[in-house]
Formats: structure tokens, sequence, C-alpha cells
């Protein structure tokens, strides 16, 4: 570092950041020396953005391989143990979605606050340093004024009064040489004006785009918030068009992330590079306006160093020590004999008074500490707070990003289970033979002869309108299954002995609506060991 300066040191971060590679968009390798003036230097800094676009692009690159392979790849759906595997990594997927951008949220508040910080300490510097400029400004203009002015009136009268003694208006023009020489000194000051830098001003444009640019990143971190949880939300509550606003509102963050990461990276570079060299970069920029002793007094101000306005505040000091004895002597000796000339002389010491006091004034503010105080809370506001805050957005960029390429990843999967769920409820919806739509389908197949056991069974159990069923000997031997259901397997070898509760009413309600007639007059013409063994097939 070219800086000496003892009571600031570059962080180690800014060096490892100033090493990043500087290449324009012609790829040619530039200097790493801060100078935002140079068009290849501001190359240099977009090619970084241009870097983190790359990486935008990769991402959804990815992400559209994915979700490709993810329609192309069909599993078998069918297989409850691949079904528990795809909701438990769906599930593991999502928690951890919704931890890394927790983690993420929390980063970017911090590293958002850190360099508020920064940039407050360093608006807060510049003002001061502002405020004592302005007060230099005021005290050489005021006193060189006074001079010019008021001195000068009040020793031309003066001289009008002491016409006739020699010796006197000797005195008055000693003083007039004394009252130069100090104007001299004083427009021999460095005007600031010339160096046309308003620190005021540049304080408050500052400000001004920090203030949107903490607003911008507190609302994305309360986006990236709201977008996860409600993500999470829509897994949880398996809704398809939440899910499916979420992967819109996922993929529209994911290229916010990557912009931001962009640009805090490219911001970081910029004033690392700054904040290793500051005082040559500042040297460079004055040294057409102001002495470079001057600015190396004010950079590094040690007591070693010689205070360039020394000889000036001398000279100073000696010009009004030496005109308020010319004063006190003439009010001593002349106003005795010239009564009227005491008034113009009590004016001129207090304007002499005046100017004793705004010599010290002016020396505490041309002293090196106050301004160079200044310089360092600068620095270290910039260069520690700022660039560390802007690290860790860039980390929260990143965090982010990951978070919902994640969210991405594990939001299509969900929607395959939820599609899958919903089918497998509408297979078992028209798998049920009491289910209204599956006995319409039924007794389309009863016309072509697919249910012919039901029909055969009730032709010869006797009619369909008939409501006493034939007598028939009690056995304790269970008929013939096959015999009596068609051969159907579904009615084979099925134990029903034991349930513990008799079959349901085929006349109430729930059942009248469920069994055709068909149906129920089957029922009715079994015997009762009959129905023991084949009612729990009727029931719903």
């Amino acid at each position: 570092m070219s800086s000496a300066s003892v009571d600031y040191i570059a962080p180690w971060w800014t060096y490892w950041l100033h090493q990043f590679p500087h290449v324009n968009l012609r790829f040619q390798p530039l200097d790493h020396t801060f100078k935002p003036q140079d068009e290849n230097y501001q190359q240099s800094l977009i090619f970084l953005g241009c870097v983190a676009a790359a990486g935008l692009g990769v991402n959804l690159l990815c992400l559209a391989i994915y979700l490709s392979c993810l329609c192309c790849c069909r599993r078998d759906e069918e297989e409850e143990e691949s079904k528990k595997s795809n909701s438990c990594c769906v599930t593991w997927t999502a928690v951890a979605a919704g931890l890394i951008c927790c983690v993420a949220v929390g980063v970017g508040f911090y590293g958002n606050s850190e360099t508020n910080d920064g940039v407050y300490q360093l608006t807060y510097s510049l003002y001061n340093a502002n405020h004592t400029l302005a007060g230099v400004d005021s005290l050489v203009t005021g006193t060189v004024g006074g001079m010019q002015s008021g001195l000068n009136e009040h020793l031309s009268r003066l001289g009008e009064i002491f016409a006739t003694r020699g010796d006197f208006v000797q005195t008055l023009q000693f003083m007039q040489q004394m009252s130069e020489n100090i104007m001299k000194q004083l427009l021999g000051l460095p005007d600031w004006e010339k160096a046309k830098v308003d620190l005021a001003a540049i304080a408050d444009q500052t400000a001004y785009v920090e203030y949107y640019r903490w607003l911008t990143y507190l609302l994305i971190l309360i986006l990236d918030l709201v977008i996860c949880l409600a993500a999470c939300l829509g897994l949880a509550k398996q809704s398809r068009w939440l899910l499916t606003t979420m992967m819109v509102c996922g993929v529209l963050t994911l290229i916010l992330s990557w912009a931001s990461l962009g640009a805090d990276v490219a911001t970081a570079v910029g004033t690392s590079d700054f904040c290793v060299a500051p005082d040559k970069f500042l040297m460079n920029q004055t040294k057409d306006v102001i002495s470079s002793d001057i600015v190396h007094y004010y950079l590094y101000c040690s007591q070693t160093l010689p205070n360039p306005f020394q000889q000036s505040l001398t000279v100073f000091q000696r010009s009004l020590t030496t005109m308020q004895i010319q004063i006190q002597g003439l009010l001593q000796f002349a106003v005795p004999l010239f009564p009227t000339a005491e008034r113009d002389l009590l004016s001129i010491q207090h304007l002499l008074n005046n100017s004793e006091a705004s010599l010290h004034q002016l020396t505490a503010l041309l002293d090196c500490r106050g301004l160079n105080k200044d310089y360092l809370d600068a620095l270290i506001g910039v260069c520690y707070d700022g660039v560390e805050g802007l690290l860790y957005l860039a980390l929260f960029s990143l965090l982010a990003a990951c978070a919902f390429s994640v969210m991405l990843c594990a939001i299509p999967r969900a929607w395959r289970q939820i599609a899958n769920r919903d089918r497998d409820y509408d297979d078992i919806d028209d798998g049920d033979p009491f289910n209204p739509q599956t006995r319409r389908m039924m007794s389309h197949h009863s016309e072509q002869g697919n249910m012919h056991s039901f029909c055969s069974y009730s032709s010869s159990m006797g009619s369909q309108t008939s409501l006493h069923p034939p007598t028939q000997t009690v056995t304790n031997a269970p008929p013939n299954q096959s015999a009596l259901f068609g051969g159907n397997p579904r009615y084979e070898n099925v134990p029903l002995i034991g349930r513990g509760s008799p079959p349901p009413s085929l006349y109430s309600q729930p059942y009248r609506n469920r069994y055709s007639p068909t149906m129920r007059a089957t029922y009715l013409s079994m015997t009762e060991d009959q129905i023991r063994h084949f009612g729990g097939d009727f029931r719903a």
C-alpha cells in the first residue's frame, strides 16, 4: 500500500478483492489502480457484472435440463416404496430450501445494515470536513473584507485628522502596510473552491443513493422471505395454483439475486481498489489545484511534518501585534491632541481584536488533526463497514440463488406427487362397485353379458319383484360360492364369519341408493346362512 498512515491499515478483504482480475469488454487485462474516470476501468467493473449474468445463464440452463429430465424420465408411480421415497425427497428438499433462504435473509439484513453504517459514517465525515473548509473560507473572507473596507476607511479618516502631524501620519502608513501584508498572507492560503469539489453536495448525493439502495435491499429481503414461506405453505397445503405462482416468482427472484450479486461484487471490487491506496488517488486528484505538501500534510498528519501554513499564520500574528501596539500609542498620545480621532482609533482596535480571534480559529481549523480525523473516519466507514457489508450482501445473493434453485427443483416433484395422488384417488373411485359411476358401468356391462353371474343367480332364485324368498333347507355347510356368484374369484374363499356386526339394511336410505334392484332381490332370496357368509360383501 502506498499510504504510510499509521492510523489506517486497509483490511485483508480489500486486498483480496483488489486481486480480482480487471478485464475490459475486449478481454484485455488492465491495471488494478482505481481510476473511476477511465473508460477501460469502468468496463472492467461492468465485466464483473457480466460474469454474474453468465452465472445466471448457467443456473437457468441447469434448471431447464433438470426439468426436462424430470418430465422425460418417468418412474413407476404405482410402487408404494417409490412414492414414499419421492415424498421424503420433496419434503427434505423443501426443508433445505427454507433453511438456506432463512440463513440468506439473515446474512442480507446484517450486510445491509453494515453497508448503511459505513455510508453513514462516510457522509458524516464529509459533512464535518465541509464544515471545516467552509469555516476556513468564511474566516479568510471576513478578515480580508474587514481589512479592505473597514480598516482602510478608518485609516483614511485618521489621515485627514492627523494631517498636521507627520509622525502620526507615518504611523498610519505603517499600519496600512501591515494590513496589506495580512491580506496577502490570507489570500495566499489555498482556495478550496478551485478544486471544484463540493463535499456537501457529494454527501447529499451519496446519502440519497444510499437511502434508496438500503430500501431496495430491504424490500428484496422481505420479498425473498415471503416467497420462501409461501412456497413452503403451497407444499404443505399441496395447492397447485400457489405452487405455480411461487415457481414464477422464484424464477424472477433468481434473476434478481444474480443481478444483485453482480452489482455487489463490482461495487466491492471498485471500492477495494480505492481502499488499498486512497492517498495516491487523492493526491492525483488534487495535484493541479492544491500543493502536494498541503495534501500530504492533511493525509498523514505526522508531528514530523511541517505545517505549510505556519509561516503565513506567523506573519499574520506578528502584523496584528504590531498594529495593536501602534493603536495603543496613538490612543495614548494622539487622542489628547485630536479628540475626534478617538472614535476611529477605537474602531480599528475592535477590528484588530476580531481579527486576532479569527486568527486563533483559523489556526485551529487549519491544523491537520481535524481534517485527518474526518478522512480516517471516512476510510474506516467505507473500507471496513461498507466493503464488509457488500461482501455479506454478495453472500446473501449467492445463498438466495441456491435456495430458490433448490425450491425450483422441489416444486415440480411436488406437482407430480399431487397429480399422482389425485390419479390414485380417481382409480379408487373407479374401482368402487358401489360408486354411482361404477354402477352405471356395471349396468352397461350387464347388458352385454359381462355380469351374467348376478343375472343367472337372480333368475334361478326367483323374480326381482318377489318379496318372499323361496323356502330352502337350512344346512350348516356353506353353499358353493362359485355357483352363487358365477365363478367370480372376488367372492371366493373370503373369510366373512365372525365379523361381529349384521349386514346393513338394504332399505335404509344410504344403501337404497347404492344397491341395484337386482342385487337387493338376490340378497333377499338368500338363506340365513348365506346372508351370514356373504352379507359383508354388500357393505359400502
